[in-house]
């Protein structure tokens, strides 16, 4: 009599998402481990629907071989806003990742913590000006204006010259500011091009 067949991937994703709906964290945490990145990233997730995640389960997360394990793991820090069991978990490093959607995540949660990041403010103020990915410099100027840091507001500034997707995120990041060169860069959007960015522009002068 042969063996039947193991579960495939598809089951036992559904087998991790079914687990933290109903608080099964024994499932959710052995799936976590499971050598398909699908799965892992839907059983992350169902550890903290569960009420199980742990520090050292975003840790294993952020470390993860595959991307969008390293980026879910960057959600669920954004989530519980860089506090409890991701209070220690550094983002730090994914804002250096290979892959483009993993720092674009990880720039948006380091906009989510409470507190910045030690190092984070910086980090984000090059990303802001210097990364490739438009998707990227949008996501670290709106994680600077979420997080306010005056260390941060000359790359907003710089940002509201970009395109008009990230030029559109500046403006609205510029709304924690105060100050001559905030002021002149509201004036100047004011007449942009783009009629997004105009109205952005024009609710935080009004």
């Amino acid at each position: 009599m042969s063996e039947p067949e193991p579960p495939s991937p598809a089951a036992r994703r559904r087998a991790a998402a079914v687990s933290g709906h109903l608080a099964d964290g024994t499932t959710a945490r052995r799936l976590a481990a499971d050598p398909d990145a699908a799965v892992r990233v839907t059983a992350l997730g169902a550890l903290h629907r569960a009420g199980v995640l742990t520090a050292a389960d975003l840790h294993r997360g952020v470390a993860d071989p595959a991307p969008r394990v390293r980026q879910r793991a960057a959600d669920l820090v954004a989530e519980l806003q860089g506090a409890g069991e991701a209070a220690d978990v550094a983002l730090l490093g994914l804002l250096d990742d290979r892959d483009a959607t993993v720092v674009e995540t990880a720039a948006w949660a380091s906009g989510e913590r409470a507190e910045a990041e030690p190092g984070a403010v910086a980090r984000l103020a090059e990303l802001a000006t210097a990364a490739d990915d438009a998707l990227v410099r949008e996501a670290a100027v709106a994680a600077l204006g979420s997080l306010g840091d005056p260390a941060g507001l000359p790359a907003i500034l710089a940002a509201t010259s970009d395109k008009a997707t990230v030029r559109r995120r500046a403006i609205i990041a510029l709304a924690p500011f105060e100050g001559p060169e905030v002021d002149q860069a509201l004036e100047r959007a004011r007449s942009d091009r783009d009629w997004q960015v105009r109205q952005a522009a024009e609710d935080l002068l009004a």
